[in-house]
């Protein structure tokens, strides 16, 4: 049975936006809308309402029309690098400080800004679109006129809605009628917990008498609702009606509410709108996610922060080799114009655009289908993961639960003697009742009888006690009602909150006992000859996370025997059931099979001893205070001496190719923990057949213990309490971080978040958390990088994750091929802007050290733009085509990933050695044309520029590993877009000089100087010391 746990988002104020995701009006507080609290809803009647309530509108937009250009504009000159340009641009308008056309600084700014606002812009637009579909959609309307039609957003508390079938239910409601004939609905809430299963929902059953829906309108009666809160798993209310004789008042909990964001699933129900807007358990519950900012955008900045620092000291050395003569001040800022190259405003845009040509190759790779990048911004981050959290659960598990075993105590039944299983069943309703003569009964004989009563027993124990419901649907043959009038098989499905009580009905129905009608006071049962067993359901006790057990009491209808049958784990079943000397070994060898395990009880009540506790129960049930308290002390007052009938084993099978998976993340140096909310049994066991935890390998299991007053737990690994993560934090992660594997146990959402929170504040790595429900969004938010699998809890995970895969197995492709590649080619591409940057930085300061640190730039107009655009742009960016090793060989060798995590693409040496190529070529290229220019200036311009477009097109070749088509064809349309532009550059240089041979031989000359020697350096280094990748591709 799964745990019901809370959905509890972590929320941390300092990761808020000041403007709430859902943004209603800032004004709210002045409004009335600022506190929240209970309220009294009549049914029907919004303007009765005693306080003022959100309008039901979702708005998941981050600016509005007025708001958009000056938000969009705040966040990019928030930063430093953007503001640095702004402030640049803006110099140009004081005459002093003019060193060109205002066109040089302002169009790269420009272009970036355009980029900048037209993505936002899209994203806006989309987000606008969705939420106006949803608060579009149109929904019928219980009012004195009659049925009206309204729109989503225009629902009021108190306004008594209709819901069809496969309809989303459009705000928090009280559940008051349905069109089914059984009294209930179910509703699919994948979109709100994350769970497939189908949830039952019960109407209020004085509304639900009433002749029509129309007369809920006629009545005075009115629901008290508690305060807005983020439980979706409970709510405590009441209902009632005033003019009826006596004064009619029921308790409503959690069965009676139809929360937003569901869907109904079977009939027409008709509710009365108790929350809308903010106040929804849905929007309250979604927390706002960080935004992530990838450790290599951090690395970056940094660079670029060293590279201004640098730009101020070389304006400073300028003014102070002139004395600081004059207005030297006016000088510095000057150079600060002259110098700005040194910090590429391209660097940005590059490294944009890369990451959104990485998200395009993930998404279009056919091996791994279905990938979706949510987060472009940090495909990097898939390069350099340490520690992999993942959740059990239809993450590494299918979710799909398959009957493996029945345990009798004497006797054990597996999958491949369940047709013995079968003939017990069939001969208890085949053979007559009355004793066999003696003669043909030897003890051989008796020994079987006894057994098949046995297993008979625990059949139907198992047929009986779960919160399954059969629904018919129509196959095209036969229509609903006749399928559901003759339990016809092939249209039957099951539906329950939980995967693991289908999979033990269906077992049921394999053996010759099927399940074939429920509603919520009787159950059908078909035996193996067609006979129908009629069950009157007097009373269910639910499955909690606290009691861990559920309970169901029949009445047999033949025969009148009235029967308690309960199921639940061995740990709180031990206790309840008679004394047995077998059933804690045999719990622990199913476990260890990695099975889940359920006890099966049961014990006959005579009909005195059920209107005595019924009696008793009804009177706890209308308590006011300590409600659940006394209700759990009069059914435990049943739960003594139970018949212990069986043990039931279930398996949740693996997700395809899970093992050769976790092999390639552990040989890539990737630890990985298991988070998950399942028992500690369970959880090692699938650690072991998951081979996360090798056979060899030690399992130190730490239980809560005392100490110091304290509990205490560390990691291997109970967090049946989390007192270690709130004060034991260093010593639990100190521990843990040795383990070659971690697997922590009942964890809630909260402690998974914190879990990786721990990770990241202990460790300074990065993290990747994976998971596929509504329980582990938490702490794929909190992770530097999260997956979400989609499975059969729904796609909330996936839809809160960085990046969404179909398949576990996805996730060795994505870290190994697309996360290596896209963190060495964006370190690549960057480093290479800023040698294109450095270089020509150079330039202009040997040319102002050659003419008197003269504060007189270089290159103006089109050639300063043209240099970063057209002429280098495109062999530049196409290094985000390069690659070291082919994908093939990435996958079966992941220790090449293992050198991706001590940041060696892009550290401060590799820095370093480019800036240090940078000044060399920017030297030897100014120094050469001074030295061989001949008479005009303007052929120094000519022979240097030249040469500083064909060095950077020589560069990229020589940075190149593996060469792609369209890298060739970028460096061509440079070259002949440079040739085409020497037409229109006659103000810059002089085109009869660039025709004739001594411009030819000189700009040969100088290209090769400053290139031959790092060819001829980056041969003896692949001859001498090969890098490791290198040693696979020859």
């Amino acid at each position: 049975m799964t745990d019901n746990i809370p959905l509890q988002p972590v929320r941390r104020s300092r990761r808020h936006d000041s403007k709430h995701r859902h943004g209603c009006c800032p004004w709210s507080r002045c409004c009335g809308m600022g506190d929240l609290r209970p309220r009294t809803v009549w049914l029907g009647h919004p303007e009765k309402r005693e306080q003022r309530y959100p309008k039901n509108v979702i708005n998941n937009q981050k600016y509005n029309f007025f708001t958009f250009l000056p938000g969009v504009l705040f966040n990019q000159f928030k930063y430093f690098f953007n503001l640095y340009f702004l402030l640049l641009a803006c110099s140009q308008f004081v005459e002093e400080l003019r060193l060109g056309a205002l066109y040089t600084y302002w169009v790269p700014l420009g272009l970036v800004l355009i980029i900048t606002i037209m993505r936002e812009a899209i994203e806006e637009i989309r987000c606008y679109l969705r939420d106006k579909e949803v608060n579009s959609q149109i929904y019928s309307k219980l009012s004195t006129r009659g049925t009206v039609k309204v729109k989503s957003s225009s629902i009021q508390v108190g306004d008594l809605i209709i819901v069809e079938k496969n309809q989303r239910v459009p705000a928090d409601m009280i559940f008051l009628r349905t069109s089914e004939r059984n009294g209930s609905c179910f509703l699919r809430t994948d979109q709100l917990d994350g769970e497939t299963d189908w949830k039952l929902r019960l109407p209020v059953a004085c509304t639900q008498r009433l002749p029509t829906a129309a007369d809920l309108l006629q009545i005075r009666s009115y629901v008290y609702a508690e305060e807005p809160n983020i439980d979706i798993h409970n709510f405590i209310g009441t209902f009632t009606r005033e003019d009826g004789d006596p004064p009619v008042n029921e308790s409503l909990s959690i069965e009676n509410t139809l929360w937003a964001s569901t869907v109904v699933a079977s009939g027409t129900v008709v509710g009365v709108v108790i929350y809308t807007g903010r106040e929804l358990r849905s929007v309250m519950n979604t927390s706002n996610p960080r935004h992530k900012v990838g450790l290599f955008d951090l690395e970056v900045n940094c660079l670029t922060k060293i590279l201004f620092g640098a730009l101020v000291v070389v304006s400073l050395v300028m003014v102070a080799l002139q004395h600081f003569a004059g207005r030297w001040y006016l000088q510095i800022f000057r150079f600060l114009l002259l110098f700005s190259h040194i910090v590429p405003i391209s660097l940005r845009v590059n490294l944009d655009m890369g990451k959104m040509v990485f998200s395009w190759m993930i998404k279009k790779d056919s091996k791994i289908p279905g990938t979706v990048v949510r987060a472009s911004t940090i495909p990097e981050q898939l390069g350099r993961i340490s520690y992999l959290l993942t959740d059990k659960t239809g993450t590494l598990t299918q979710n799909e639960m398959v009957f493996r075993r029945l345990h009798l105590g004497t006797v054990a039944y597996g999958m491949d003697s369940m047709d013995e299983v079968q003939s017990h069943v069939f001969s208890a309703y085949t053979q007559p009742t009355h004793d066999l003569p003696a003669s043909r009964a030897p003890a051989a004989t008796k020994v079987r009888k006894t057994i098949s009563s046995r297993v008979h027993e625990a059949v139907k124990a198992i047929a009986l006690v779960h919160n399954v419901t059969p629904v018919y649907e129509s196959n095209g043959v036969t229509d609903q009602a006749e399928a559901e009038q003759h339990y016809e098989d092939t249209c039957r499905v099951y539906q329950a909150s939980s995967p693991d009580e289908v999979s033990l009905v269906q077992w049921t129905e394999s053996v010759g006992l099927t399940l074939v009608g429920r509603d919520q006071s009787s159950m059908q049962l078909r035996t193996p000859t067609g006979q129908i067993l009629n069950f009157t359901i007097l009373q269910i006790f639910p499955f909690t996370y606290e009691s861990k057990r559920m309970g169901i009491i029949v009445r047999d209808e033949s025969t009148g025997e009235i029967t308690f049958y309960m199921k639940g784990a061995d740990v709180v079943m031990a206790g309840i059931v008679q004394y047995n000397d077998w059933l804690e070994e045999e719990c622990g060898n199913m476990a260890r099979e990695g099975l889940r395990v359920l006890v099966v009880s049961k014990k006959s009540l005579t009909e005195e001893q059920y209107q005595d506790f019924e009696a008793r129960y009804v009177q706890a049930k209308l308590s006011v205070h300590d409600r659940s308290l006394k209700v759990a002390t009069v059914i435990e007052s049943l739960e003594m001496e139970m018949e212990l009938l069986c043990l039931t084993g279930v398996e949740d099978q693996l997700q395809t190719d899970v093992r050769p998976t976790l092999e390639i993340l552990r040989n890539a140096g990737i630890k990985v923990w298991m988070l998950t909310g399942d028992k500690l049994e369970t959880a090692t066991c699938t650690a072991k057949n998951a081979h996360l935890i090798t056979r060899s390998q030690d399992i130190h299991i730490f239980r809560q213990v005392r100490h110091d007053k304290k509990p205490f737990c560390a990691p291997a690994l109970s967090g049946d309490s989390d007192v270690c993560l709130k004060y034991y934090e260093y010593e639990f992660m100190e521990l843990a971080c040795q383990c070659p594997a971690v697997v922590c146990c009942r964890c809630t959402p909260t402690q998974k978040a914190q879990i990786v929170r721990l990770l990241q504040e202990h460790t300074g790595k990065l993290t990747c958390a994976v998971g596929d429900g509504g329980n582990d969004v938490s702490m794929i938010q909190e992770a530097d990088c999260g997956v979400g699998v989609e499975g059969k809890e729904g796609k909330q995970a996936s839809l809160a994750a960085d990046f969404s895969v179909t398949q576990f197995k996805h996730l060795g492709r994505l870290l190994m091929v697309h996360g290596r590649n896209s963190y060495k080619r964006s370190a690549a591409l960057s480093q290479f802007v800023i040698h294109r940057s450095l270089c020509i930085s150079t330039m202009q300061a040997v040319f102002s050290s050659v003419f008197h640190f003269a504060s007189v730039p270089l290159y103006q107009g089109f050639l300063i733009i043209g240099y970063s655009t057209i002429y280098t742009m495109f062999p530049v960016f196409s290094l985000v085509l390069d690659k070291d090793v082919k994908s093939e060989v990435a996958m079966l060798y992941p220790e090449l990933y293992k050198d991706l995590l001590k940041g060696r693409p892009l550290s401060f040496k590799t820095f370093l050695i480019w800036v240090l190529i940078s000044i060399y070529q920017g030297s030897i290229i100014m120094y050469g044309a001074l030295l061989l220019f001949e008479s005009e200036f303007v052929h120094i311009v000519a022979i240097s520029f030249t040469s500083l477009i064909l060095t950077e097109l020589l560069m990229v070749a020589l940075t190149v590993q593996t060469w792609h088509w369209l890298m060739i064809v970028g460096e061509l349309l440079s070259l002949a877009c440079y040739i085409a532009s020497l037409m229109f550059l006659h103000e810059f240089i002089d085109i009869y000089f660039i025709t004739t041979v001594p411009f030819l031989w000189k700009v040969t000359t100088i290209t090769l100087v400053s290139c031959l020697p790092l060819y001829i350096l980056k041969y003896l280094r692949r001859r001498f010391s090969p890098p490791s990748y290198s040693k696979l591709t020859t």
